[in-house]
């Protein structure tokens, strides 16, 4: 969050910043498909089985040889998307740039073109990691990514504009990759280039990422689309939607990516010994909280838009147009944000259970889907009709896995459908109370009105009272989640045992 309010503050919605949105396009698939695809779901299972059954040599020949063909993938792939640069940014991925953003986009891509490669060795380095239940330098390395981001914005973009951006990527990407390679060799990894294709476990995980890699080229599509729709609507707009997109990434990531990383070894590990009661329980144990916590986020997204851009991003070269833009888009993405979160959640489950083709199937009609409602709804809500699009797909491709995941793990949901109604019924009566402040917050946050420290007590005044009405709207309908949260929360949870005792039972401990 601290990188987008310092390049908003920098570069605002400026055309040039469209340009540097539109260049990560193509270094953004590039990572997901061929580096974040093999060492995702398809490689943490067959690698972690083998970490568990202390055959640590075997682990390290396979996970040598899937680096090594991705590796090789990524320079051939790389390579072809260097000479084919500009004509890809021209009529695929932001064909309605004014000619002098087409070119610093096209320019920006191929000098990016090494960030996949870096990003992507962090991201084998996580998987490996993350499979010895080692999570501390992986929730590190994109903090220290970020910081090299915000370093280029600051000192470098001044000089160099929006390339200096692009240096402070390639940086922080190196130390992204650095600091887990670190913590790899410490816990005894031994890497070295191989493609020998007779190494243990090499063809389940091909197998297995087949569908995985789809998947995830599938997730960066809507982002292509978003982009390529964007662009067509004028300057400022494909900007835009990344600022909104970036504010919606904040609870998607604090909730759903934290407790899905977490949970998808877990889930592994029980499906491999096939403990599935214990499967059921871990899935329903995780997607109770998550949606107790991302229904009022969303909420509080969409009526707080307004005064959430203000203070966070009004200042410098984002002026009121910029904060009306990215509020627009803001609260339709906020639409979306339950069925992203949920999406994030039960996909590891399929995983887990070796199944990576559901997911992409729905995957791509979710794709398809997206692209038809883009087309009808951008012609009518701008680039608000984008972020529409992107909410509706979302929470579509929610329901089918969910019906899906209850046929293939009978079950799982009998013991959360009273939770969920609480939850519910708690958003419910929060929404109005939440509708109301937003108004006021959006007034008062205003720069043009109030401007500084008073304007943020404010705000997080507001944000406050909003999270206390809804832990009391919790407490009335008897959502046992909130115990689960704030017995969490250190002496604040300890102090709040006995309420919660007298509330849900002796269990509330």
């Amino acid at each position: 969050m601290v990188r987008e309010m310092v390049i908003a503050a920098r570069f605002g919605t400026a055309a040039d910043y469209d340009a540097y949105v539109a260049a990560f396009r193509i270094p953004d698939l590039l990572f997901l498909v061929v580096m974040s695809g093999a060492f995702g779901s398809a490689f943490i299972p067959i690698f972690g089985a083998m970490i568990s059954r202390k055959n640590q040599e075997a682990a390290w020949r396979l996970a040598s040889a899937i680096l090594s063909y991705t590796l090789v993938a990524l320079g051939i792939v790389a390579a072809v998307v260097l000479v084919f640069a500009e004509p890809l940014m021209r009529h695929i991925i932001a064909p309605g740039l004014a000619p002098e953003q087409l070119e610093l986009a096209t320019r920006l891509t191929r000098f990016l073109l090494l960030s996949p490669l870096l990003l992507g060795l962090g991201a084998a380095f996580k998987g490996m990691l993350e499979a010895q239940e080692r999570f501390v330098l992986s929730a590190y390395a994109p903090v220290f990514y970020n910081l090299a981001i915000v370093l280029g914005a600051v000192a470098l973009a001044p000089r160099f504009g929006v390339f200096g951006l692009a240096i402070g990527v390639i940086v922080g990407a190196t130390l992204h990759a650095g600091l887990q390679a670190v913590g790899l060799w410490l816990s005894g990894m031994r890497l070295h280039l191989t493609l020998d294709r007779r190494v243990e476990g090499l063809a389940t995980v091909a197998r297995l990422m087949a569908p995985r890699v789809l998947g995830q080229a599938a997730f960066q599509v809507n982002f292509i689309v978003m982009t390529n729709f964007a662009s067509r609507e004028g300057e400022s707009k494909v900007g835009a939607l990344n600022y909104a997109f970036q504010l919606l990434m904040l609870p998607y990531g604090v909730l759903a990516l934290s407790l899905s990383t977490v949970i998808f070894p877990m889930l592994s590990r029980q499906h491999a010994a096939g403990q599935f009661n214990a499967m059921r329980l871990t899935l329903a144990r995780s997607v109770a909280p998550l949606v107790f916590l991302t229904l009022p986020a969303s909420v509080a997204l969409y009526c707080f838009r307004t005064s959430l851009v203000q203070v966070l991003f009004e200042f410098g070269a984002f002026d009121r147009r910029s904060t009306e833009l990215v509020s627009v888009a803001l609260g339709y993405f906020a639409l979306g944000l339950l069925g992203l979160s949920v999406v994030e959640a039960i996909t590891r489950a399929f995983y887990a259970m070796h199944d990576t083709r559901t997911p992409v199937v729905i995957a791509v009609v979710t794709i398809a889907v997206n692209i038809a409602l883009s087309a009808v709804l951008a012609p009518r809500l701008g680039h608000g009709g984008l972020a529409l699009s992107f909410a509706l797909t979302s929470t579509l491709e929610m329901v089918a896995l969910l019906f899906i995941l209850r046929g293939r793990l009978p079950g799982w949901t009998a013991t959360i459908h009273g939770a969920l109604a609480r939850t519910l019924a708690a958003t419910l009566c929060f929404l109005p109370v939440a509708w109301w402040m937003g108004g006021i917050l959006a007034d008062v946050t205003d720069p043009s009105v109030r401007r500084g420290i008073v304007g943020y007590l404010l705000f997080g005044y507001g944000l406050g009272a909003a999270g206390l009405t809804y832990a009391a709207f919790a407490w009335i309908f008897g959502a046992r989640e909130l115990r689960d949260v704030a017995t969490r929360i250190p002496v604040i949870g300890r102090r709040l045992t006995p309420l919660f005792v007298a509330r849900f039972g002796p269990d509330a401990r």
